[in-house]
């Protein structure tokens, strides 16, 4: 099987979004798509001032959004009726489909926040589909877990730990590892697939090949290949996430994502008429 290797290492850029909460965001500026993923961002600080504004309601089409917490709490609602607070190790899966606004908050005035925010594509035969909002609670994940290594499953399949979303059609895998110092994490990957990985914290070295030191909070685009391999210089935590190309024409316009121009003019305008949510 061909080794998979670091082919870019990308330090995030500082930035902002909602009412001013900051983030270090590295997919959706460069790269600014690493198909199927459209956006990733890093959100975290203990200062409450950096998170406390949140993310008021706004609308979304044609994406999906993952939210994973670490630590501290997030409160979402949006117009399709879901609601739900998550909690450090809970993740929220929206598909927006045709349309959805939600708003994301923060359940607490102080103290440590800390997570991602990953956006995915839709194809276009499922943009305009019914939104879904899917809750996963921490303590309903499937965790592997031996003497080198924990691995957290969001979504596929590692050893007998599987994760709660299924049948997705990118094919999506979303593990959080936490690697003992000196040992190796391993994993094949399909060779269709574009995959990353985002070191948190600790010192990894990925693949055969040299490279150069990766440090925390750092985007790690992999080359094609099958076989994963990541050793901890120290010990560590990083999100290994992999997902099948959509191969489609992409229009961008602020939170919609569609095929055309046209699809994104249509979705401002629906919005502003008050026929966005189905």
């Amino acid at each position: 099987m061909k080794n998979i290797e670091v082919n870019k290492i990308i330090d995030p850029t500082p930035a902002s979004d909602g009412a001013g909460v900051k983030l270090k965001r590295s997919i959706g500026v460069e790269p600014n798509y690493f198909d199927p993923f459209l956006m990733l961002d890093e959100f975290g600080s203990e200062n409450s001032e950096d998170y406390v504004a949140g993310f008021p309601p706004h609308p979304h089409r044609g994406i999906e959004t993952v939210t994973y917490m670490l630590a501290g709490n997030f409160e979402h609602e949006d117009s399709a009726g879901g609601k739900g607070k998550m909690t450090a190790g809970d993740v929220q899966w929206m598909k927006t489909g045709s349309g959805i606004i939600h708003s994301e908050m923060p359940g607490m005035k102080e103290g440590k926040l800390h997570g991602f925010q990953l956006w995915i594509n839709m194809p276009a035969k499922l943009k305009m589909s019914k939104p879904e909002y899917i809750y996963i609670d921490a303590n309903k994940m499937s965790v592997h877990k031996d003497d080198d290594k924990r691995v957290k499953v969001i979504a596929g399949k590692f050893e007998k730990a599987e994760g709660p979303v299924k049948g997705h059609n990118v094919e999506p895998f979303y593990f959080d590892v936490e690697l003992n110092e000196g040992k190796e994490f391993k994993f094949s990957l399909p060779s269709t697939h574009n995959s990353f990985v985002y070191l948190i914290n600790g010192e990894i070295i990925i693949g055969e090949k040299d490279h150069k030191k990766i440090k925390d909070s750092t985007l790690i685009l992999l080359s094609k290949g099958e076989e994963l391999k990541i050793k901890a210089a120290s010990s560590a935590k990083f999100l290994v996430i992999s997902g099948k190309p959509i191969n489609e024409e992409i229009a961008r316009g602020g939170p919609f994502v569609m095929n055309t121009k046209a699809e994104i003019l249509q979705a401002v305008q629906d919005y502003h008429n008050g026929t966005f949510v189905k």
